[in-house]
């Protein structure tokens, strides 16, 4: 239980306790006048002084109008007429209301912790031969630790000994284990499974992925959504509003009836307690806190209700191609030498210039050498975005990249006939050859596009691929719009260009790999990032993060969304019908005071379990 509703238990308690020996004794011993009022106003007092200072408070920054206001005006009217009883009754049964309510929230922030609270609790620390327990904040970066099996990765390493596999779906929403050899990363908060390993430590606790996560779970609770903007909004107008049905109440029936002033008074009063909003102002965040939940356990990571209303909003979907639609790892296909140049020394020549590079087509170019590279054979680099790579080696000047790059040597290249990424090589300013690299198009890519085509929704491909390459792969994938042979700045240009052209209320978003594309992803009404686990860039530019490479896992966050708005106009619905059913009942005299107050109760505990189911929303929808 949180201090807050500790707090609020003990006030309970306290006015509970005092309205019945107020009630006992008034009864039995037939107490009226001053001395019963004395005895119901100090169960009054005590169930409401928190409520009073905290409106007080309220009124220093003008937020004063809201569901407090109305218990305040309805409960002290009932002490003006001589309704103790009923007056102390309505604030027991809404402080009751608002302990539910500081309940549900913070169980539900609980259980989404408790989904995803993937933070280790300790270290085994190499010191020596022998092994040290330490706190995972504790460890510093190139320290040995030790993992064996069952036991949480404490921050993120990079495995020095062992072989095994890992489970990570804590963190993607992966079910299948990977294995790990020596060499291959390890993210914290993923759990090792069957044998030991050592790791060296590469990024400190609290850079590593599992507190990254926490933090941006943890975050993505405040940042409000428009549902909960027009809630504030609501309570604000509706506040004023009620107030001013509850007066007319009081004045204009008396003088156009023949009844007795003091009861259109307590009409009046049921009215302002009947028209209470609390159902209403917790199911709303209790609904988007489960969304938000319910997607992180799937390995979505959503920023916020905001992004949930705007997800299903978006006509367009952008996609990067490399790394996005397609795998992103390459193989060299075939090694085309020009101008007396062997295979063996062209692949040696490139692989040498784009030995510093961590492009994919680098890395792919290095693991056809499969030679470990002698780097001080390499001076001179100059990695070019959009263009390749420059660098002296062995004493002679290499160009590695695409046309561009040739073209703007001056070096006439002969052009690659087939389908793939082209590397162009030129040596002491002589086009030496190409090596062409195939790419291969992600399995589940295609099972998106078929849900967006069916759904009339817009699916653009950006890439600084050739357009060749380009029109294969939108091919296989059905995807019409294809924008090839792009700079990082033309696709920021482009993206410009698309949301000047949509109509109002349609988004636009883009997907990526979160590492090259933070500037668009920044850009777009929706950013996307796609297997962002570990990458900072995606981490801090996008709005969504999907942690496994799996561009289908659109839909389940699409879907989250559907359903988290459908259960926020629910609870909006209900919630405004029955105030409007209550305050017609409490106008014609059909309920009493402590009956409006449990009506609000009954209205609130059905939104929250409305809300609730949210957490525990399938991933294949319902």
């Amino acid at each position: 239980m949180t201090k807050e509703a500790k707090k609020k238990s003990i006030e309970i308690g306290a006015g509970l306790l005092l309205y019945i020996i107020a009630w006992a004794v008034t009864d039995l011993k037939d107490v009226t006048g001053a001395p019963e009022t004395v005895m119901f106003l100090l169960a009054y007092a005590a169930l409401s002084v928190t409520t009073y200072w905290e409106q007080l408070k309220k009124i220093t920054k003008k937020q004063f109008l809201d569901e407090n206001l109305l218990m305040i005006i309805a409960t002290a009217g009932a002490f003006a007429v001589g309704r103790h009883k009923e007056a102390v009754a309505a604030m027991l049964f809404y402080q009751a209301g608002k302990l539910v309510e500081e309940i549900s929230l913070s169980r539900t922030k609980k259980s989404i912790a408790s989904f995803i609270d993937i933070r280790p609790e300790y270290a085994n620390l190499k010191v020596g031969e022998t092994e040290k327990i330490v706190p995972p904040q504790e460890l510093l970066l190139g320290q040995i630790i030790v993992l064996k099996p069952g036991e949480k990765i404490p921050v993120d390493a990079v495995v020095t000994s062992g072989t095994g596999t890992v489970d990570m779906k804590a963190l993607t929403g992966e079910s299948e284990p990977m294995a790990v050899w020596e060499g291959d990363r390890l993210y914290s908060g993923s759990i090792n499974m069957n044998s030991v390993l050592e790791a060296r430590v590469t990024k400190r606790y609290n850079d590593s992925t599992a507190a990254k996560i926490m933090r941006l779970v943890e975050s993505a609770n405040e940042k409000h959504s428009d549902s909960i903007h027009f809630a504030d909004k609501f309570t604000k107008y509706y506040t004023p509003i009620v107030i001013l049905i509850a007066l007319l109440t009081v004045i204009l029936p008396p003088m156009m009836f023949i009844e007795a002033k003091s009861e259109w008074i307590y009409r009046g009063l049921i009215i302002l307690v009947a028209a209470c909003p609390c159902g209403l102002m917790v199911s709303i965040p209790l609904a988007f806190l489960g969304g938000i939940g319910s997607a992180a356990k799937q390995g979505i990571l959503i920023k916020g209700g905001s992004m949930l209303e705007k997800l299903i909003q978006v006509d367009t979907f952008v996609f990067d191609k490399t790394g996005t639609l397609t795998e992103g790892v390459f193989h060299v296909r075939d090694i085309v030498p020009f101008n007396k140049m062997t295979k063996e020394e062209l692949l040696e020549a490139a692989a040498l210039a784009e030995s510093y590079s961590k492009h994919p087509v680098a890395l792919s170019l290095l693991e056809a050498y499969g030679r470990e590279v002698d780097k001080t054979r390499v001076t001179d680099i100059d990695e070019q975005p959009g263009y390749g790579v420059h660098a002296v080696v062995d004493g002679r000047e290499v160009y590695a990249g695409n046309t561009r790059l040739m073209d703007r040597e001056k070096i006439r290249c002969q052009a690659a006939g087939e389908a793939g990424t082209a590397v162009y090589v030129a040596v002491d300013g002589e086009y030496a050859g190409y090596i062409l690299i195939s790419d291969v198009v992600r399995k589940d890519a295609m099972k998106l596009m078929r849900w967006l085509r069916k759904r009339d929704l817009s699916a653009v491909m950006l890439t600084g691929d050739n357009e060749q390459v380009a029109e294969d792969v939108a091919g296989n994938l059905g995807i019409e719009s294809v924008y090839a042979e792009l700079m990082p700045e033309d696709k920021v240009e482009l993206l410009e260009e698309f949301r000047e052209n949509q109509m109002e209320g349609e988004l636009l978003a883009f997907v990526g790999d979160g590492i090259n594309d933070a500037p668009v992803l920044a850009l777009a009404d929706i950013g996307i990032a796609m297997g962002g686990l570990g990458a900072d860039a995606a981490l801090e530019a996008a709005d969504i993060i999907l942690m496994e490479d799996e561009p289908s896992r659109i839909i389940n966050a699409v879907r989250i969304s559907k359903a988290t708005l459908r259960s926020v106009r629910e609870n909006m619905v209900f919630a405004i019908g029955m105030k409007v059913l209550l305050i017609a009942m409490a106008f014609f005299g059909f309920v009493t005071m402590q009956n409006a107050i449990i009506a609000d109760m009954a209205v609130m505990l059905i939104n929250i379990l409305n809300s609730f189911w949210m957490l525990q929303y399938p991933e294949k929808g319902v």
